[in-house]
């Protein structure tokens, strides 16, 4: 190694050489990287879909989720498994183990399902596919005063210009339903004319065909026999002839039916601003580019709107605004904070030097990018987020061998052998503290939950650049500092820099000196004084003075409201609602707007949603950008909500945003006794509404529509009829008879035969239907059967096998604690609910789930993380004890960690376990190069309590810098009142203020801790050996020394 660094050193070009091919590349693979907003991962879900014509949500249950749960127990790879059985179909949702190759656990899922032999006749095979990891990117609407048609048209073209777009692959539209062709049949006249439903059916499938009757081959040619009276529009099958006589009489279909284009009768309709709109949605799936996307379609819609006069296309929602605002957000506080750094080791290194220690800022960012390219990283907020943690770190190393290298040469060296002999000393302390933070931030790749997707990409980044820091300061920085003018004996120092160098003297020799021998000479206080302060911090935690929280709040541009009423009511009750909230979010606006300077709208537009089932619907309303309106989400939310009042006939309402982690309170009740879960969900959502911290309690408990359950009378047999062929007549009118598909360019159209509407609207339209018996008679089916209503069941959810029932909310204001809350609910109502009802379990899920997920996995690893850095500064130390006592000193930057969130009125979150983590790797970093100093010390033959004294001294100003620039570089974000950035802080306030008291824990806690062990060792060794040794005589490196000149 010292041959590579003096061939570095005598000939600077090759390191020059090194730095620009380093920047050129880094360059180059810096445009090549995509943006997403958060980092990409392969999807972990797998779904089972199956279809059952005709079976109710108990049949689904028993006759098909039942059979696939059981036969996916003790899968390997499968973390859990959810279902939901509902009205002819059910969808299974399993969930994949994080390090399990997805697609092979899809194949054995799909083995799994295909040794089932025993599902119900009738059953559709069983789909089975991996979700697809699409993420929005940019919607908008085509809205218009024309017909929905029309709209749909032009949604179409836009749709199909989109995708001949490079890179966009997954365009959606929605805000219409599908479109049919049907045939309403009419009661009267088909007892009139005596004709059966399956008459009517039968004649337009039989007439409306395109098929061959194979071939006349003449002499000359070979002709086609083909029959083609398909048509694929209302108007073309009128004339389809259901019925002839011998007479010559003809019974055609417009006579006995009324044939329509229509859209089907669910909903699913969209409005934008109270106009009707088709939305167009585009995602991307992964290694495709958000930015790339987002600009294709703002594109578009500027050149239709250039193009089009009545219809216009309307920006909806930009997924890149809010990514735009945080990569900017960062960028900007990464340059200020290079700008801080910067500064700082000009102010208190020699200019030159600074400057060289600087670059490797820049050497080491383009580095990682080369690796970013090739690995696949994505820039992201995550990813930047770990640019702006970096700043002040990769400094560290340069700062130490640069400070090293200056001391050298004032000692006289001349500036090639001080390069050469400064590198050299402090490059194993370097190099093991650069590596104790490669392990530490390695963590992050082991982590489980949402959080754990998102954080192997910050640690990508430090890790990377750490690596190309160490080579830049390895071989590139003492070149630059030999033959640069900082180690020039006749350079002077400028009055700047010989006021920061005796302020930092005054510091060193006035403030610091002093209170380390005060220090070393009363250790049993120094101690106490830290163990104080840490206690007080663990107290203002359990007293609610530092609060907790599972994720901080992710400020949206959106409000999201869900409406979903008892089932089976009409859609336009429901989008009756839904206008109601529509007004009261205007209100609210116009309340705002009145208030504000800039008389700007903070609801720049409201989607309106009716769909996807009658009952239900929502409205998207969009915010003016988070830095404009300047006012915080969720205040909208709950002023919303307020304005618009309580909707008692409403089942479900919830106004809110959408986080990334789930909701902050939910809780699943588990149970086979279907009553006691019951009783058990009412009692506890009970008790939750009653929570004033909690806003919009919903629960997934969905009733079912009122059913009206028919039995035959004895009368119906008399007549040779049976309950199979009464309900297949009875559905054939009620629910429609599936006569063809039809394919009209990219939509499958079906035709029905059915009722008209008004044929269905009562019980006494039932009752008066003619069912046909087996010798051609019509009856009433009121005359043959029985009817009485009940509520049936819509959905029935299981969770790893057992019925669930699920309580959410949010949070009535993001500042509440979140898990005093879940252990108020825990210790409080849950635990009497599952006192009273023994047979039921309980699952927290949401934000506490993958809190839960996260920290189990933390458990695993840290323990793992902690024994290879343990490992790494004993072999650099060579003292298992020394390690030890370092590792001691990293609970107490905690202290900044807890009180750093209270001054910034912040809640410790995971993302602040995350910044403990980094602290972690961080705080080693210092304490290896005072101890590395101490051991030298000693070796030159100091005793122990001055080595320590001059170890504190000469380490003094790269432990200060070290910890400056790095708080420095985080400051501009810690500070950033920006809602965008309020995400991050949490884990910059951990890692600035825990390094801030790790800076005094070094410098103090640790040399007295170093003595107070020494002494220990003394006490104990004299004890053992009858004879009490010197202090140096107990010190490894005194002994090693000793070791190292018998072998000399």
């Amino acid at each position: 190694m010292r041959r590579l660094i003096e061939y570095f050193v005598k000939y600077p070009v090759s390191g020059n050489v090194l730095m620009v091919m380093i920047l050129i590349f880094g360059l180059f693979s810096l445009f090549g990287l995509k943006s997403t907003f958060f980092p990409e991962t392969e999807s972990r879900i797998i779904t089972v879909q199956t279809i059952y014509p005709g079976a109710s949500p108990e049949e689904i249950e028993n006759g098909i989720v039942i059979k696939i749960e059981d036969n996916l127990k003790g899968l390997t790879g499968v973390e859990r498994v959810s279902s939901v059985s509902s009205e002819n179909t059910a969808n299974i949702t399993v969930e994949v183990f994080k390090g399990y190759k997805t697609d092979v656990v899809l194949q054995d899922v799909k083995n799994a399902v295909d040794q089932i032999n025993s599902f119900p006749i009738g059953m559709e095979p069983p789909i089975i596919f991996k979700q697809e990891g699409r993420t929005f990117a940019y919607s908008f609407a085509i809205t218009g005063d024309v017909d929905l048609k029309t709209l749909k048209r032009f949604s179409r073209k836009a749709e199909d210009e989109l995708r001949q777009v490079e890179g966009l692959t997954k365009v959606e539209l929605s805000g219409f339903p599908s479109e049919e062709v049907v045939v309403s049949v009419q009661e009267e006249k088909m007892r009139a004319l005596n004709i059966s439903f399956n008459e009517v059916a039968q004649a337009v499938r039989r007439s409306n065909i395109e098929t061959t009757g194979g071939t006349i081959k003449t002499e000359k040619e070979e002709l086609l026999i083909r029959a083609n009276t398909k048509q694929y529009y209302a108007d073309g099958m009128q004339d389809i002839v259901v019925k002839a006589s011998s007479d010559g009489k003809i019974i055609r279909l417009k006579d006995v039916a009324l044939v329509e284009d229509r859209w089907s009768e669910s909903p699913n309709r969209s409005y934008i601003n109270g106009k009707p709109a088709v939305i167009v949605t585009l995602n991307y799936m992964l290694g495709e580019d958000i930015m790339l996307i987002a600009d294709a379609g703002k594109e578009y819609v500027k050149n239709f709107n250039e193009e089009n006069a009545v219809i216009k296309a309307v920006e909806v929602r930009d997924g890149t605004k809010s990514l735009t605002q945080r990569i900017d957000l960062l960028t900007k506080n990464g340059l200020i904070g290079f700008l801080l750094v910067l500064l700082f080791l000009s102010l208190f290194l020699n200019v030159r030097m600074a400057f060289w220690v600087a670059i490797s800022i820049p050497i080491s960012f383009a580095g990682m990018f080369i690796l970013a390219l090739y690995f696949g990283l994505t820039i992201n907020v995550m990813s930047l987020f770990g640019m702006i943690l970096v700043i002040g770190i990769l400094v560290d190393d340069g700062i130490v061998i640069g400070e090293n290298i200056y001391q050298q040469f004032e000692k006289g060296e001349k500036p090639l052998e001080a390069a050469i002999k400064g590198t050299m000393q402090v490059l194993p302390a370097v190099g093991s503290a650069i590596l104790t933070t490669i392990i530490a931030f390695s963590t992050f790749f082991f982590m489980d939950g949402r959080l754990g997707d998102f954080a192997p990409a910050l640690a990508f980044v430090t890790i990377a650049t750490l690596l190309f820091s160490l080579i830049e300061g390895a071989f590139i920085l003492p070149g630059h500092l030999a033959h640069s003018k900082a180690l020039h004996e006749k350079g002077k120092k400028n009055k700047v820099e010989q006021a920061t160098g005796n302020l930092m003297n005054w510091m060193r020799s006035k403030l610091y000196a002093p209170l380390l021998r005060f220090s070393l000479k009363n250790k049993l206080l120094a101690v106490a004084v830290f163990i104080f302060f840490f206690l007080l911090t663990i107290g203002g935690i359990r007293g609610g003075l530092i609060k907790l929280t599972f994720f901080p709040f992710i400020e949206q541009d959106n409000v999201q409201v869900s409406v979903e009423m008892p089932p089976g009511t009409r859609d336009r009750l429901t989008q009756d609602v839904l206008d109601e909230i529509e007004v009261a979010a205007w209100n609210v606006n116009a309340g705002i707007k009145a208030d504000r300077l800039d008389s700007l709208d903070v609801i720049t537009s409201i989607q309106k949603t009716v769909g996807p089932g009658t009952n239900q619907g929502s409205l998207s309303i969009r915010l003016l950008d988070s830095e404009a309106r300047n006012v915080r989400s969720f205040f909208i939310a709950n002023a919303i909500r307020d304005s618009a009042g309580p909707f008692y006939e409403a089942q479900n309402i919830s106004y809110g945003g959408g986080q990334p982690f789930g909701k902050p309170m939910s809780v699943s009740l588990l149970g086979n006794n279907l009553q006691e879960l019951q009783d058990g969900k009412d009692e506890l959502k009970d008790d939750l509404l009653r929570l004033s911290s909690l806003a919009d309690v919903v629960d997934n408990d969905k009733k079912g529509i009122k059913e009206i359950k028919m039995e035959l009378k004895p009368k119906a047999y008399l007549l040779g009829l049976n309950l199979q062929d009464v309900v297949a007549q009875v559905r054939q009118g009620f629910f429609g008879f599936e006569v063809q598909r039809l394919q009209r360019g990219i939509d499958e159209v079906k035709i029905w035969v059915r009722y008209e509407e008004e044929d269905r609207s009562s019980l006494g339209k039932l009752e008066d239907m003619r069912i046909r018996t087996q010798d051609g008679k019509s009856i009433p089916l009121g005359e043959i059967a029985s009817f009485e209503m009940e509520r049936g069941m819509l959905a029935i959810n299981h969770l790893d096998g057992k019925r669930e029932f699920r309580i959410e909310s949010d949070l009535s204001n993001p500042g509440e604690s979140a898990p005093a809350i879940m252990t108020e609910i825990e210790e409080g109502k849950l635990a009497e609910v599952l006192a009273k009802y023994p047979s039921l379990t309980y699952s927290f899920e949401g934000q506490s789930k993958q809190s839960e997920k996260t920290a189990r996995s933390g458990k695993k690893v840290l323990p793992i993380i902690l024994i290879l850095m343990l490992a790494v500064i004993t072999l650099t130390f060579r003292s298992f004890g020394q390690a030890v006592i370092v590792f001691l000193m990293v609970p107490f930057g905690f202290i900044g960690v807890g009180w750093g969130h209270w001054i910034h009125d912040a809640q410790i979150s995971l993302l602040s376990a995350f910044g403990v983590i980094a602290l972690i790797g961080i705080m080693v970093n210092d304490s290896l190069v005072l101890v590395t100093k101490f051991n030298g010390f000693l070796k030159e033959g100091e005793g122990v309590y001055d080595a320590m004294y001059k170890a504190g001294l000469s380490r003094f100003r790269a432990i200060v810098l070290t910890s400056v620039t790095t708080i420095a570089g985080l400051a501009p974000l810690i500070l950033e009142k920006s809602f965008q950035a309020q995400f991050l802080v949490p884990m910059a306030i951990a890692v600035a203020y825990g390094l801030a008291i790790a800076t005094f824990t070094t410098l103090i806690l640790l040399p007295v801790c170093l003595l107070a062990w020494n002494d220990a060792k003394v006490f104990t060794r004299g004890v053992w050996n009858g004879r009490r040794p010197s202090p140096e005589d107990v010190e490894p490196a005194v002994a090693e020394k000793r070791m190292e000149d018998e072998y000399s």
